[in-house]
């Protein structure tokens, strides 16, 4: 077909002329087209050249014919984004229009209760059950409490079950059998996952979502199906017996097992009937329901070390939707038995948003991820990895982590005695079957001496510390907690030879470099790469790397998620780094023992000010969060994996036990700091060697109008308190850093820890200089003479970083000595005028 454009005068041809393509000639710039979409003068001069097809196609012509065809890209694009648009809209109207109609047959329930409780009041035994919902109803409560007729474990048995199953699981996903409530933090839209809701008074814990993903019917079941590729805490799905049935479903008997969360609680494990069909209008529906002996069906025995917990009717409906993809009800409805743990581990275990956050969103996510690959299936990262692989690399560390938080014996580990304190668990691990899986060698191609593997675990309760903000600290501050030497330790057993990678550097935290591999469309979980530098060692230990390469997955970083447990796990990787690349993962888990939302940010929990606690002046803002982190409670569990050689087991037991020690003095003392409640005999926690926080704001301000010859606060302002207060709300940056050949700051308020990027604890890590381009550190050192001998100094304005390499423009910079009573330099205050991220 031939095709034809139209040159206006601003492309030096004379308007209305056109110019007539034969389809030979389109075909060829079509080809052209898709090896180089914006060719330049030269290169469309040379075009022409080497095509003959085109000589008699002036250069002009053919500038605007590829003006014109990416014009035409650009086009299409937009109306596709558009019509997806389009879609999700349409199927999330359909979806709350269904909500909607659930909502108002569940008030039209619930107020025909009411008039029936109303009229038999003096009968305090009246219990009615509404057969159309399925649900019970005692004193305004309700709970699943169906009987169930016996049944037998004969395929006629198994098929009552199975149809009284997929019965009940429509009854929650589209009925009101259970009361839900929408899950705290979730609003429903184009661009979020789904519809959640979380159960209210039923047995158990129950999470439902709805939700629309890009995929098939059919390949959302098999997806949803192989439960341990998205579920993490899921250790195996084992499928015992398949009956089809006489109308085309399938039933399968189940055995699942799920990893223990800590090393506190043990493991579960569920005996299943799963019921797969389809329904008269074309929807796949996947249900299940544990088999327990009331129902006479077919029992496994209990299993040693794990608890046997019970799933009440749960499954998927998947519905095809107009223009493709899929339209997804998902219930999950579980009674974990959460007598078997401590009782302080009891809210893991009765906690409907944490079911919600692990297992029910969890499906939805794969789906969305797995769909974004689908539809990106060109790309590959700077690594030349492909999306799938780099999953599966995160699928390993988790499953590995996993593995050795609960030591199962029969993957070979076994627990070694204690030195008297039971603190710290070792296990060891001598199978063939993990070290084959290691394929531990080193460079000169000899395999690896070391025959077992070792692992030191530990948990520990937090108070008043939000496991997000911990997680980051852990994360960007590895030097506060880690031992380079143990790195290079861990990494010696599987490190080949010289390792490098390619790519921008995201952040550079006290020697350690964060290099990024991929993310979640969610972003709420990250695989990278950290580069510890600077890793220096004696000439006895020549085995072990100078530069050591971790392979780092990390979640839960999100201060407004509900119910999000927080993990940083790594393992060390060699230099090929290939999928199959041998990994011993170690780690950090944080879980909330609460599902109270946590409205707070980095910076507000050392909010100095507020944390003074000083009367009725304090702003609204800071007694919310005083309010909702008071009671915030979190379990941590760390376990660390080390490769040895079994004659030196006792040693490295030993080197464990004290390591996993160090980690956990280390980890009270930074949850101790970013804790946002300080008592009332401590005052504020200031570094060590600093006088208290309120002198210290007094000392800066009369310096400054010793030297400045003004106030830098309001003069109405009395008391150390108000002044702190005042000196920490200050619009300006101020820091304070120490008098050394190396100053590192020690103080700041809310301006500078947001400039900065960082919080007051890990703003101790950085330095003066370190902050500053080179141009910025010329100036400073040129000025800082000045500074020490006339007592301050004006900066002139420029750019600085924050923590997190973001460049920031300020105005101009003050710098004053700091006096302290007996007018002695204290450390050298820098305020940053009108500053601002580029």
């Amino acid at each position: 077909m031939a095709m034809s454009c139209k040159d206006g005068t601003k492309n030096g041809m004379d308007n209305g002329k056109y110019v007539r393509y034969t389809p030979e000639q389109v075909e060829a710039l079509e080809r052209l087209y898709h090896d180089c979409p914006k060719p330049t003068s030269i290169r469309r001069q040379q075009l022409i050249r080497d095509c003959p097809i085109l000589s008699n196609i002036e250069p002009k012509q053919l500038k605007v014919w590829f003006q014109n065809r990416r014009c035409r890209e650009k086009q299409r694009k937009e109306a596709s984004r558009l019509q997806t648009v389009n879609r999700k809209l349409t199927a999330m109207n359909k979806l709350l229009m269904e909500e909607n109609d659930r909502l108002q047959k569940q008030v039209s329930h619930l107020v025909y209760e009411n008039g029936y409780f109303r009229q038999h009041t003096q009968n305090t035994t009246i219990a009615t059950k509404d057969t159309s919902c399925d649900s019970a109803v005692t004193s305004g409560q309700h709970s699943l409490t169906t009987k169930h007729p016996p049944r037998d474990a004969s395929p006629a048995g198994l098929l009552s079950i199975a149809e009284e199953t997929l019965a009940e699981f429509l009854s929650k996903a589209t009925g009101t059998a259970v009361e839900w409530v929408q899950m705290p933090g979730m609003k429903p839209g184009p661009d979020s996952i789904g519809i959640v809701a979380i159960s209210h008074g039923c047995t158990g814990v129950a999470a439902r979502a709805c939700g629309l993903v890009g995929l098939e019917p059919t390949r959302v079941a098999e997806i949803l199906k192989d439960r341990p590729s998205w579920f993490r805490d899921c250790r195996a799905v084992d499928v015992l017996n398949v009956l089809p049935t006489s109308n085309g479903g399938t039933i399968e008997l189940l055995y699942m097992q799920l990893y223990a969360p800590t090393t506190l609680a043990p493991a579960r494990d569920f005996w299943l009937l799963r019921y797969t069909s389809v329904l008269e209008d074309g929807s796949l529906v996947i249900c299940e329901r544990s088999l327990k002996n009331t129902q006479n069906g077919p029992s496994i025995p209990p299993v040693p070390h794990f608890v046997r917990a019970e799933m009440l009717p749960s499954g998927y409906l998947i519905r095809p939707c107009e223009g493709g993809g899929s339209i997804i009800h998902v219930v999950d409805h579980m009674d974990l038995e959460p007598w078997s743990v401590p009782e302080v581990l009891r809210p893991l275990y009765e906690s409907s948003v944490m079911l919600a956050q692990k297992t029910t969103m969890a499906a939805l996510r794969q789906l969305r991820q797995i769909s974004h690959e689908v539809s990106q299936s060109n790309v590959t990262t700077g690594w030349g990895r492909r999306p799938a692989a780099l999953r599966a690399l995160s699928q390993r560390l988790s499953r590995g982590f996993n593995e050795a938080l609960n030591g199962f014996t029969d993957e070979g580990w076994s627990t070694i005695g204690n030195d008297g304190v039971d603190d710290v668990t070792i296990l060891v691990n001598s199978s063939p079957e993990k070290l084959m899986g290691l394929n531990l060698s080193f460079a000169n191609g000899f395999p690896s001496v070391s025959n077992s593997v070792l692992c030191a675990k530990a948990s520990m309760l937090l108070q008043n510390v939000p496991p997000a903000i911990l997680l980051r600290f852990l994360r960007e501050h590895r030097s506060e907690w880690a031992d380079n030497n143990m790195d290079a330790y861990s990494a010696a057993a599987i490190k080949v030879g010289p390792c490098s990678f390619s790519g921008s550097r995201v952040a550079n935290y006290g020697g350690q470099v964060i290099l990024p591999l991929a993310h979640t469309v969610e972003h709420e979980e990250f695989l990278e790469v950290i580069k510890l530098e600077g890793i220096a060692h004696s000439p006895e230990e020549a085995m072990m790397p100078r530069e050591v390469f971790l392979l780092q997955l990390c979640s839960g970083m999100d201060e407004n998620a509900v119910g999000t447990s927080a993990e940083l796990i790594f393992a060390p990787i060699d230099a090929s780094f290939a999928d199959d690349a041998p990994l011993l993962p170690s780690g950090f888990r944080i879980i909330p023992l609460q599902s109270g939302k946590e409205a707070s940010s980095p910076n507000r929990t050392l909010d100095l000010a507020s944390a003074l606690d000083i009367g009725p002046t304090k702003n609204k803002a800071s007694n919310d969060y005083a309010g909702n982190s008071g009671s915030v409670r979190s379990v941590m569990t760390i376990a660390f994996e080390f490769a040895f050689e079994s004659h030196m087991q006792d040693h490295v037991a030993s080197m464990a036990r004290q390591y996993v020690r160090s980690i956990i003095s280390s980890v009270q003392r930074v949850a101790l700091a970013l804790s946002p409640h300080l008592s009332s005999h401590a005052g504020l926690r200031t570094p060590l060697g600093t006088p208290e926080a309120q002198t210290l704001a007094h000392w800066i301000c009369n310096s400054y109008r010793c030297y400045m010859g003004v106030d830098l606060l309001k003069s109405n302002i009395e008391g150390n308190e108000s002044v702190l207060k005042s000196l920490w709300h200050h619009s300006d940056a101020i820091l304070c850093c120490t008098l050394k050949a190396t100053p590192v700051f020690t103080f700041s308020n809310q301006a500078g820890l947001d400039m900065l990027e960082t919080t007051l604890v890990a703003l101790q890590d950085i330095t003066l200089e370190k902050i500053f381009d080179d141009h910025g550190r010329k100036i400073l050192f040129a000025e800082f003479p000045q500074i020490i001998q006339q007592g301050f100094a004006c900066l002139q304005g420029g750019l600085c970083l924050s923590s997190m390499g973001r460049p920031v423009s300020y105005e101009r910079v003050v710098a004053w000595k700091v006096l302290n009573e007996e007018e002695n330099a204290h450390c050298i205050c820098f305020m940053f005028m009108n500053w601002s991220f580029v």
